[in-house]
């Protein structure tokens, strides 16, 4: 079966640390991330589209830019939380590491929550690295 895809680029700055990790991502560092969230449909509306991509810039960057951009990512078991809370600091709290692999999948939920067919998101963690979230089946959409 034929399919459309359409691919929308959102690029924001997000700060993280992982916990209980044993390398240079310890600490305190930020990032200039890129997310691909990729659309798909087997058929066009009306107009020839899969989706305005205005729908998903309002959806996605819409969140990002009120969750995660310009935000301290952690772990709700960082022992840091409570002390950058009190300090002010902007902050988005994972249940898990917040690693390149579960903010994909976290935007990824958040599109598809919101009713867009979205079929995979990938975070550009660095220029040279990614991470990739969607359905296991393609064809369980």
């Amino acid at each position: 079966m034929s399919m459309h895809r359409v691919t929308k680029t959102i690029d924001f700055c997000y700060g993280h640390r992982l916990v209980d990790y044993d390398g240079k991502c310890r600490y305190l560092h930020g990032h200039n991330g890129r997310l691909e969230v990729d659309v798909e449909s087997d058929s066009l509306d009306d107009l020839g589209m899969v989706v305005d991509f205005g729908e998903v810039r309002d959806v996605v960057k819409g969140w990002i830019d009120s969750e995660l951009d310009h935000r301290m990512i952690l772990c709700e078991r960082d022992p840091l939380l409570e002390t950058l809370k009190a300090a002010g600091e902007p902050l988005y709290v994972m249940a898990d590491n917040p690693t390149a692999e579960n903010i994909a999948k976290a935007v990824f939920n958040v599109a598809r929550d919101s009713g867009l067919n979205v079929t995979q998101v990938r975070l550009w963690e660095t220029p040279s690295s990614y991470a990739t979230y969607g359905p296991a089946d393609q064809s369980a959409r």
